[in-house]
């Protein structure tokens, strides 16, 4: 038997709001908020025996109120039933000596903790009314158009590069970005306050807290439940309409200062207008839907959502608490919510261990950065470096509170459910265990668990199914990509990107894009004619060589341009590729590109690229700008010789040449022919002095200057290269005929028969300048010997 309470008072601080305009219940709610922001809904019976509770009506007093307002009779001992059991242990009503009772908040897995006010109710009047005509319908309109053009422009446009460029360049305006980020987040709690206040509500504190672990603003607009779901909709886009002002403000400051670093606060606004609009979690969006569905809490109807959709649930009162099309709307939104986060936390356990790789590894070195920063004495710098570490340790302290928070909860639920059942407390100690050897699984520091996010890897959802893993972590056996599988070369194979499983050592790190590892290539060697077999295809350029070389193959030459590839993988072999062309160049524009290149993969091996082109101009070409470029590489190469000779005459040419200068010309191609035929018996100086040679011959022919025999300039490059690295030379015109860089290595005297000529670009070019006037260009040199 309940007793009967004289005159119970309300707590201090508490704010009856009224009932829910446009509310999604079939039975409109009435909200009530105490005075520790606490908002609870109540019935409407609830709502009228609170609103008649004044400290000095008896029950029977609050019962003729309350009969009167419903226009039925309620007793005094319902009254005080309500009031002892339902009102007083929601901490609505002070306990029987008069004192405070305490209060107990819900406490959500993503609230918003450490909360502190900055503004009290008046100030945030205060300050947010100035701001009230922005959401005049005409101006808003006109901000949002504004919005639209500057988001256009920007994304499709301009782009973010020169901004990001700018940024980098000019660290004080990286920060001052960041800083005017943070700003335009409280910016945006303001746009909530003058919206809130535009629609007739009263807003209250804005203040700041922590969401997980990063600071985060709030505005109080409990109020705003008073206004219809106009003003309330208004109210929960108010601050993306404030980020939209930010973007046009910004626009304008760009176009006044030419900072384009600036312009990044245009992509820091709309990804956190993006981020905003999800309903996943409690923000704008969340509370967008809310007030759409007239549902204000949604979390809480996951529950009876998800029980409603059993069969012999539907006619359950909870089930049918709400109206048909917001059940409809929320039900849609529980069957996208639960799938998400429960994909979000799987997510969120398996990149564990990657995340702590790689923020091992950026600590270490922005902390490094940070200390040379700090001993400078650059607090810009240091600024910076330091709140790169942030970066990177926060999302693993997000990560450790809401793994930590859920599973706290959950064993505490687990708990309360099994107490005192011995088949639940077996069924709940196997699902513990079921979880611990799951996580244990996902973190152990299996090869290659914890190193750090690699640039080439895409992050994929996929990436956490079984069948998405082709790729074995670690077992004992080369890389195998046989050439018959899929109606290709091993070569064709890789370049395609066509994925082919790849072993490697037992607790050896994996490779990535940035840090590429050496593997083994198999392909069938050619078997002898006759045999019934074929060679193999040859690639488009006609070499059969594996691409094993750790950047692309270079692009075959463009019609006009001239091309020398020797590309050798066999040990003990030698391989020359010569590239001899004669080009008469017509029209305005002059643009031939002359190129060698020598790879070698092997050992005790020699390989050499000449490429020789003469460009005769016949008009007057206003834009003349050929390219003569040698690249020669080795790659986990020992006891090789690489070199690549490219040389080029590009000679203007007044008249077309007569009979005997071209018969002339003739003969000197002759010779020419008979020397590429014949190349391998000559060494890599002597093959650049005959060169040069021919190009004098060729001056002299069809120019009236006597012959030019230009300086040429080598770089070399000694070491065996046994690591995996590439070592490469590449040359400059010079003024004098010393070489750059390393001693020249001694020319090699191969007697083996030059490989067919190849072709391909090259990686860091050497051009050499036109000449306005018949002359010979320098012919430079690329050569990378190996003890």
């Amino acid at each position: 038997m309940t007793t009967l309470v004289d005159a119970p008072a309300r707590v201090d601080d508490l704010q009856l709001i009224g009932s829910m305009v446009g509310s999604g219940y079939r039975t409109p709610p009435a909200l009530v908020r105490r005075g520790d922001g606490q908002t609870l809904q109540l019935t409407p019976l609830l709502y009228l025996v609170l609103d008649a509770v004044d400290g000095r009506r008896s029950c029977a007093e609050i019962a003729d109120v309350v009969s009167h307002a419903m226009e039925r009779r309620v007793s005094e001992e319902v009254v005080a039933t309500l009031v002892e059991d339902h009102l007083r242990p929601l901490g609505l009503l002070k306990l029987d000596d008069g004192s405070e009772p305490e209060l107990k908040r819900s406490n959500p897995l993503l609230a918003l903790k450490l909360k502190f006010a900055v503004t009290d109710p008046r100030s945030t009047r205060r300050l947010t009314d100035p701001f009230r005509f922005l959401f005049r319908p005409a101006l808003a309109a006109v901000v949002v158009a504004g919005f639209l053009a500057v988001t256009w422009w920007v994304f499709f446009r301009q782009g973010l590069a020169p901004a990001a460029y700018d940024a980098f360049q000019r660290p004080h305006l990286l920060l001052l970005v960041f800083v005017v980020t943070v700003l335009s987040a409280g910016f945006h709690e303001f746009g909530h306050a003058a919206a809130a206040r535009y629609g007739g509500a009263d807003p209250g504190v804005i203040g700041a807290g922590l969401y997980l672990v990063w600071p985060a603003f709030y505005t109080d607009v409990t109020d705003s439940y008073r206004l219809g779901r106009t003003g309330r909709i208004r109210t929960d886009l108010g601050g993306l309409y404030f980020n939209a002002i930010v973007v046009v403000l910004t626009f304008v400051w760009w176009s006044l200062s030419g900072w384009d670093a600036l312009l990044l606060l245009v992509a820091t606004q709309i990804l956190q207008m993006v981020q905003q609009l999800l309903p996943l979690l409690r923000f704008d969006g969340y509370h967008l839907l809310a007030d759409l569905t007239g549902v204000p809490d949604l979390y809480h109807r996951i529950r009876p959502t998800l029980a409603g959709l059993l069969p012999h649930r539907w006619s359950d009162p909870e089930a049918r608490a709400l109206k048909p099309w917001a059940r409809g709307v929320i039900t849609l939104w529980v069957l996208i919510t639960v799938p998400m986060l429960v994909l979000m936390l799987a997510a969120l356990v398996a990149a564990v261990p990657r995340m702590v790789g790689s923020a091992g590894g950026a600590i270490r070195q922005n902390a490094s950065a940070v200390a040379d920063a700090w001993q400078t004495g650059t607090f810009i710098d240091v600024t910076a470096n330091g709140l790169q570490v942030l970066a990177v340790v926060l999302p693993l302290l997000a990560c450790a509170i809401i793994l930590g928070r859920l599973g706290l909860r959950s064993s505490r639920g687990l708990a309360q459910w099994s107490q005192g059942s011995l088949p639940k407390r077996v069924l709940a100690a196997a699902l513990s265990a079921v979880v611990i050897t799951s996580l244990s699984w996902a973190w152990w520091p299996h090869p290659g668990n914890y190193r750090p996010i690699g640039p080439d890897e895409r992050g994929l959802i996929t990436s956490l199914l079984p069948s998405a893993q082709s790729v074995p972590a670690a077992r004992p056996a080369p890389l195998y990509a046989p050439a018959s599988a899929a109606g290709g070369s091993a070569e064709e194979r890789l370049g395609s990107g066509e994925p082919l499983e790849a072993t490697f050592a037992e607790g050896a790190a994996l490779p990535t894009k940035s840090d590429p590892q050496l593997a083994m290539v198999l392909v069938p060697a050619a078997e002898e004619p006759g045999d019934g077999s074929s060679d193999p295809e040859p690639d488009p350029d006609g070499s059969t060589e594996p691409w094993v070389f750790p950047f692309d193959k270079p692009l075959p030459p463009d019609e006009g341009d001239n091309q020398a590839a020797a590309y050798n993988t066999t040990d003990d072999s030698v391989r020359y590729d010569v590239a001899f062309a004669l080009v008469w160049a017509e029209g305005d524009e002059v643009l031939n590109v002359n190129e060698a290149h020598a790879y070698a993969s092997c050992s005790n091996c020699v390989t050499v690229a000449v490429a020789f082109q003469v460009v005769l101009i016949m008009d007057d070409a206003h834009v003349v700008v050929p390219q003569n470029l040698a690249v020669a590489a080795n790659y986990d190469c020992y006891r090789c010789i690489t070199a690549a000779i490219a040389s080029q005459l590009v000679l203007s040419v007044e008249d077309t040449p007569g009979q005997e200068q071209l018969l002339a010309l003739v003969e000197v191609w002759n010779q020419l022919t008979e020397f590429g035929q014949n190349i391998t018996a000559y060494s890599l100086a002597e093959i650049s002095t005959q060169l040069d040679e021919f190009k004098a011959e060729i001056v002299a022919i069809l120019g009236e200057a006597p012959p030019v025999v230009p300086d040429s300039t080598s770089t070399s490059t000694s070491g065996s290269s046994s690591d995996g690295t590439s070592t490469e030379g590449t040359t400059e015109p010079s003024s004098g005929s010393s070489p750059t860089g390393s001693p020249a290595a001694p020319a090699p005297s191969p007697t083996e028969p030059a490989a067919e000529p190849s072709a391909e670009p090259a990686t860091e070019p050497t051009t050499a300048p036109p000449s306005p006037e018949p002359s010979a260009e320098p012919s430079p040199e690329a050569s990378t010997p190996s003890p």
